[in-house]
């Protein structure tokens, strides 16, 4: 019985797919299915590389010595690039603000096949990575309908609610319509009935306010008030 051979892949081929996966590019999975390795491999080869990265700089080998002057610029450096970020981060964060910048607005910067990895440019512009891949649903066309109605019968009769709203609808197209569909689309058109709210008898704080004047006094006479 012939024994089944374990492929062998040379080390060129381990450090271009831990490199890939490093990068944080594409997913572990979508590594798996291009190069046709199992995910545990990949995360195996990953993991060897981080850690083979702490004796490349751990300085044993003794053949050059460091710079203080060089260490102490780059230092300075990182220092002054921290900084800079944060301003960057903060002032971004303040736009968004001041011009109702959108998540999609930002992802319009997104840029896929560029220097920095997508992770990275997420983080920066303090968005999520799912928000890259993620697709708008279209609205449906059942609901536009709907809304255009509401807005019609809400224009004629602002006091009109869900309930009112729902009937009317249902009674002029003749099929039934789900009140909790009117509710829905009414609160993302932003618009409710005109109601009497509570608390309407109180006085306005800059309403003066008079003293009763017969306090203690009775009647005794006509005309005595």
């Amino acid at each position: 019985m012939e024994k089944s051979l374990k492929k062998v892949h040379p080390p060129a081929f381990k450090a271009k797919v831990a490199l890939e996966a490093i990068r944080e590019q594409k997913t572990i999975a979508e590594l798996s299915s291009i190069y046709s390795i199992h995910p545990t491999q990949i995360t195996r080869w990953k993991s060897q590389a981080l850690a083979g990265l702490e004796g490349l700089f751990s300085g044993k080998t003794g053949s050059k010595k460091e710079d203080p002057e060089l260490i102490r610029d780059l230092y300075e450096q990182i220092g002054k690039l921290k900084v800079e970020l944060d301003w960057l981060k903060k002032r971004l964060a303040l736009l968004k603000d001041e011009y109702h910048l959108s998540t999609r607005d930002l992802v319009l910067h997104i840029d896929k096949q560029g220097i920095l990895p997508v992770v990275r440019q997420t983080e920066l512009l303090g968005i999520s990575r799912g928000s890259v891949y993620y697709t708008p649903v279209p609205i449906d066309p059942f609901n536009l309908l709907v809304m255009n109605k509401i807005d019609e019968i809400y224009t004629k009769r602002p006091y009109y609610g869900s309930r009112k709203i729902a009937k009317e609808i249902s009674r002029q197209w003749e099929q039934p319509v789900n009140r909790k569909r009117i509710q829905r689309l009414m609160r993302a058109m932003g618009i409710e009935a005109i109601y009497p709210k509570p608390n309407l008898s109180k006085n306005a704080p800059a309403h003066p306010v008079y003293p009763y004047l017969l306090s203690g006094i009775t009647a005794g006479y006509p005309n005595h008030i």
